[in-house]
C-alpha cells in the first residue's frame, strides 16, 4: 500500500476517485518503468525519468479501469499505448522544448514536403539543406538539434500543424465503441501508416522497423547499421520528419 500512495502522490494535480488495486499497479510497474525508461532516452537532461513514470503509472491506472478482456487485445498491449498516451501528455504539459526548436522542426517538415511535391520523389538530405539554404554539415546539425522532439513525435501526433492533432491513443481500443467501426478506423490508420512508411528510404526504413516494432535503443541500431548512434538520430529525424509531413496531408481525412 505504502508503495501505491507514494506513487500516485507523487503526481502533482491528480487525483483517483476509484483506484485500481494495489496488486495490480505494483504488478504491472516495472513495464511503467521499461517503457518509461526507453522513453527517456534522448531527451533533454532536465527531463527526470521519474516524473515519466509517474504519467506512465497513470496511464496504467487509466487501463486498469478502462480494459475490457472480451475486445480482443492483451491487456499488456491495451496497457502498453495508454502508458505512453499518459507520458506524452505529461510532456505536453511540461512544455519542455523551446518554440525556436519547434518552429525549426516544422521548417524541416516543410521542406521535405515541398521538395517532395516538386520533385516527385524523396529528396536527398543534400537537397533539404539546400533547399533552406544550409551546408549540409549545417543541416545535420539541426537535425541533432529536434532530435528529442522526433524521439516522441511519430507516436505521439500524425500531424503538428492544426490544433486538431489526431494522437495515436486517439485510435486506440476504446471500450465503450463499436468493434466494427474501431476495426475499420484501425486498419485504414494502418493503411496509411504503412503508405507512408514503404516510401522512405532503406536506410531510413530499417531505423523505423528497429526502434518502433523490434523497441531496439537507437545505440543498438547503430550496431546493427554499423554507424554511430548519433547517425542514427539524424536518420531517425528525417524519416519522422517525412511521415509527419505525408501523415499531415490526410489528416482531415481521420478526423
Amino acid at each position: 500500500m505504502a508503495f501505491y500512495e507514494q506513487t500516485f502522490s507523487g503526481v502533482i494535480g491528480k487525483t483517483f476517485p476509484d483506484k485500481p488495486d494495489p496488486k495490480q499497479i505494483e504488478q504491472y510497474a516495472p513495464l511503467v518503468k521499461y517503457i518509461a525508461g526507453r522513453m527517456a532516452v534522448g531527451l533533454p537532461p532536465h527531463v527526470d525519468v521519474n516524473d515519466l513514470y509517474g504519467y506512465g503509472i497513470l496511464g496504467l491506472a487509466d487501463a486498469l479501469s478502462k480494459y475490457a478482456s472480451d475486445k480482443g487485445a492483451k491487456f499488456e498491449t491495451y496497457a502498453s499505448i495508454r502508458i505512453k498516451g499518459a507520458i506524452y501528455d505529461g510532456l505536453r504539459k511540461m512544455d519542455w522544448f523551446p518554440n525556436s526548436v519547434r518552429i525549426r522542426a516544422r521548417e524541416l517538415e516543410r521542406a521535405m514536403l515541398q521538395l517532395e511535391a516538386r520533385l516527385g520523389r524523396t529528396p536527398e538530405s543534400f537537397e533539404v539543406a539546400a533547399e533552406l539554404g544550409l551546408s549540409l554539415n549545417d543541416y545535420y546539425k539541426r537535425l541533432d538539434e529536434i532530435k528529442a522532439i522526433n524521439l516522441v513525435s511519430l507516436e505521439e501526433s500524425l500531424g503538428q500543424d492544426s490544433e486538431q492533432d489526431i494522437t495515436l491513443k486517439d485510435i486506440v481500443n476504446d471500450p465503450g465503441a463499436s468493434t466494427e467501426f474501431l476495426q475499420v478506423e484501425r486498419e485504414e490508420v494502418q493503411n496509411i501508416l504503412a503508405g507512408a512508411i514503404e516510401r522512405l528510404p532503406d536506410k531510413e526504413k530499417l531505423v523505423v522497423s528497429l526502434y518502433y516494432y523490434e523497441e531496439l535503443t537507437l545505440k543498438e541500431i547503430g550496431r546493427v547499421l554499423g554507424v554511430s548512434e548519433s547517425r542514427v538520430s539524424q536518420l531517425h529525424s528525417q524519416a519522422v520528419l517525412r511521415l509527419r509531413g505525408r501523415l499531415s496531408r490526410v489528416k482531415k481525412k481521420l478526423i
